[in-house]
């Protein structure tokens, strides 16, 4: 269980392919030299059934998969079924599932994998040995996309992979896909190019709104906000970069700079800010610009409005 793109199914691959790993020693497997690891790598192993709990969400189905478990494996070990989104199985499926889960066949391994885990029933979890996986830190994934861009010779400003690993939110998958996006033109990738893709704001544009708060002078605010929403900026999007912004002055002025993942510089400007502001104050602009980030703009004739209201309320 955990958030999207953080590599659960990757890791049910990984164990499904150790599980019917020919090596000899357990600690060579998976090997990936092995017949049985290039069919999993290649997609093409018979005994790794992946089944898409979303498309698959009836009783019937269920039922299939109970009848077809009985059969012993064609080609490995064990046979593996990887359930993904297994939340969205309903619960007459879920009961349905019980037995073949308390009581598998000794041919068969079985992996659930979940974003929401509160969803599925203590029935089931309570038959399953539970692993968490936890969003991954932007340094982890913006050497990750490093390693990537070098991989395939594409032309990206470091700045801009940090840029893609803070948007991802600890998902590396979405990273990638932003990566991908970013590099499709063909052409070199900058920071200013990547933020008017990404609708990503400049950080003086937050800046230059935080310390308005901090100085109680709206105006300024006010203009650097309708500047950035011209410049191509998202409403919503620029309201999360301030509260991510406000977050870090607040866990500075706290002493608790070790869960702050920012530049050394940032983090000085952020000391700078903590010394003027007040918690009461860090906090009514967290909440105001909390909702602004929460406020679907589809609907509203006027985008910029409720980070105005925002940034008013906090000063």
């Amino acid at each position: 269980a955990g958030p999207r793109g953080t590599g659960k199914t990757t890791v049910a691959r990984l164990l499904a392919k150790a599980a019917n790993c020919l090596a000899e020693s357990p600690a060579d497997r998976p090997c990936n030299a092995c017949e049985h690891c290039k069919a999993v790598n290649d997609g093409t192993f018979l005994d790794l059934i992946e089944i898409d709990a979303a498309s698959n969400t009836s009783v019937e189905d269920v039922r299939d998969l109970r009848d077809r478990i009985s059969f012993r494996p064609n080609q490995g070990r064990v046979k593996f079924y990887i359930i993904d989104e297994v939340h969205m199985l309903s619960t007459p499926a879920f009961n349905a599932l019980l037995k073949t889960l308390e009581e598998p066949p000794a041919h068969a391994r079985f992996v659930l994998a979940t974003t929401e885990v509160h969803k599925v029933p203590a029935t089931v979890l309570s038959r399953c040995q539970r692993h968490e996986f936890r969003r991954i830190p932007v340094a982890t994934i913006s050497d990750a996309l490093q390693r990537k861009s070098a991989e395939e010779g594409l032309a990206v400003e470091p700045r801009v992979l940090d840029l893609i690993a803070r948007q991802s939110t600890g998902s590396l998958r979405d990273a990638i896909s932003l990566l991908d996006q970013l590099t499709s033109t063909g052409e070199a990738v900058s920071l200013e190019r990547a933020q008017q893709v990404l609708g990503t704001a400049t950080s003086d544009t937050v800046r230059s709104i935080v310390r308005a708060i901090a100085e109680r002078q709206a105006g300024p605010g006010l203009t650097a906000i309708n500047a950035a929403l011209d410049a191509g900026a998202d409403p919503r999007q620029l309201a999360r970069q301030v509260v991510e912004y406000l977050r870090g002055v607040l866990l500075t002025r706290l002493s608790s700079v070790a869960s702050l993942d920012v530049a050394p510089e940032v983090q000085a400007e952020m000391a700078e800010l903590a010394r003027v502001m007040t918690n009461p104050s860090l906090l009514a602009a967290l909440s105001a610009f909390q909702k602004a980030a929460a406020a679907d703009a589809r609907g509203n004739w006027q985008p910029a409005l409720p980070l105005e209201m925002a940034l008013i309320e906090a000063c």
